[in-house]
Order: C-alpha cells, then sequence, then structure tokens
C-alpha cells in the first residue's frame, strides 16, 4: 500500500493532512503488517480527519464505528443468541454434551453486528 514512510507522508499531504513521522511510522508499519490502527483521544483532535485522509491516500473504503462508553469489541463485532442458545441445550439432549457445545458457538447462533 504505502512505499515507505516518506510515501505515507506525502501521500497523506496531497490529502492536506499534515503527519510527523511518529504517526507516519505507525501507519506504514500497520499497512505493511496488515494491522488496524487503534486511536483514541478526545473529540476534535483529528482521528476522524486522518481515518478519512488515510483512506482517499490508499485508495480504500472507510469503515467508521463510532465508539461510546462500554462498546467493546464483542459488541461492535458480534454478539452470540444467547436465548437461542438456551434453547439449543434444552432441546437437543440427545447429543453428547462436547457436540451440543461446538455447535452452539457456530455461525448460527451469531448476532450480525457494524463491524460482522
Amino acid at each position: 500500500m504505502f512505499d515507505s514512510i516518506e510515501d505515507v507522508r506525502g501521500r497523506l499531504a496531497r490529502q492536506e493532512y499534515v503527519a510527523d513521522n511518529k504517526l507516519a511510522t505507525v501507519v506504514f508499519l500497520a499497512t505493511r503488517l496488515n494491522k488496524p490502527v487503534l486511536i483514541e483521544g478526545p473529540a476534535g483532535v483529528g482521528k476522524t480527519e486522518l481515518a478519512k485522509s488515510l483512506a482517499r491516500a490508499a485508495g480504500t473504503e472507510l469503515i467508521r464505528l463510532q465508539c461510546y462508553e462500554g462498546l467493546d469489541e464483542a459488541k461492535a463485532l458480534y454478539e452470540w443468541d444467547y436465548r437461542k442458545q438456551l434453547l439449543h441445550i434444552q432441546l437437543d439432549t440427545a447429543r453428547e454434551a462436547a457436540e451440543v457445545e461446538e455447535a452452539l458457538f457456530s455461525e448460527r447462533f451469531l448476532l450480525a453486528r457494524p463491524l460482522l
């Protein structure tokens, strides 16, 4: 995606975003290692603007998750349908416990969340 740290700085500059060496290094390494960049801070410091600029610079789609207190990765990515799992346990008394447990954590018991 980016050839170097200077490439990151240059492409962000073309998006009218000024990045220092630390930020450009983080972005370069994250994209090279195919890892996310998680940014936190108070409102107005430029988190969303960085994300928008990076998406434009890289020619990719921006997927934004609005975070709030109490939101963790499990709630953002997936959640288990506990009622459906409980019903499955109650109805499936004939199979071995290991088989029932394996079925409980299959995709059919997942509830889609914003990022899933």
